[in-house]
């Protein structure tokens, strides 16, 4: 039986352990507080909702002078009767969302940390701190290329016809765009881990590059929302370089850990007759 405990979860050491209760007490705060920063997020999301979706729709705008000159008739629109509130609490809840990020990661990290021993800490710390800058990396050059696939995509318009994009439809490419590139700048982090748990060696990266290179294309041109080749470039060349630049950083890591294991031989385990 765990034994019953009242006030704050006491601080356990590393690989330490915690009472069955104590634990569901400290999920439960670290839940309510994530979630409450979600709701604060939310509400001012709702609140600044005007700059906000002129932030979404810059990319569209920007091109429209474009499409009016080379003859193409395009607008956004809102359907149906609850269309325009739903659109508002659907853009409001995700930018919650993301400005509670730092909260609610928190939160995640505080409840799992203390059950790590001291080098996971260091190490799960690090990958959190390096991969947030790179999702946002990934999703900033997302929204540079939007204009682009946006003018590629309706370019296919025919004469005669008038184009119209409802807010949801364009919310939902943007949010998407966003995301894969996002998660496509995390492929660093991915091989870099694979590697520190000994998965995969930087020969075996070296050997696999240019059939890795190849799944990279194909994966861009499955997930860009758009079918351009521009887009699908966009996403391609960056995510080859960051496989080449992990590739380099797991071949350090591999020679530090060779030249580490064979400092704790003796001497004699040390010659080769290769």
């Amino acid at each position: 039986m765990w034994p019953l405990r009242s006030g704050p979860p006491e601080a356990v050491a590393d690989g330490g352990s915690m009472p069955l209760m104590s634990h569901l007490r400290e999920l439960r705060n670290r839940l309510f507080k994530g979630v409450l920063a979600i709701v604060v997020g939310t509400v001012i999301g709702f609140v600044f909702y005007e700059p906000i979706l002129q932030f979404l729709t810059q990319p569209y705008n920007a091109i429209a002078p474009d499409l009016i000159g080379r003859g193409i008739d395009t607008s956004l629109v809102i359907t149906g009767i609850g269309g325009a509130l739903q659109f508002q609490l659907k853009i409001s809840v995700v930018a919650g969302i993301l400005m509670a990020s730092p909260v609610w990661i928190w939160q995640i990290w505080a409840f799992v940390l203390p059950a790590m021993h001291r080098h996971e800490r260091r190490w799960a710390l690090l990958l959190t701190g390096t991969g947030v800058p790179l999702f946002i990396a990934g999703a900033a050059l997302a929204y540079v290329v939007l204009p682009k696939a946006i003018v590629v995509l309706i370019g296919f318009v025919p004469d005669g016809f008038e184009n119209l994009v409802s807010g949801a439809e364009y919310y939902d490419f943007v949010l998407r765009m966003m995301l894969v590139f996002g998660v496509a700048a995390e492929i660093p982090l991915v091989v870099i881990l694979l590697n520190r748990l000994g998965v995969v060696s930087s020969q075996q990266l070296v050997a696999a590059r240019s059939w890795t290179i190849i799944g990279i294309f194909v994966f861009s041109a499955i997930a860009t929302p758009s079918t351009d080749p521009i887009s699908m470039l966009f996403l391609a060349v960056p995510m080859s370089v960051l496989y080449l630049i992990s590739e380099t950083i797991a071949r350090i890591t591999d020679r530090r850990r060779a030249r580490a294991a064979g400092e704790e031989l003796a001497d004699d385990e040390l010659s080769s007759l290769d």
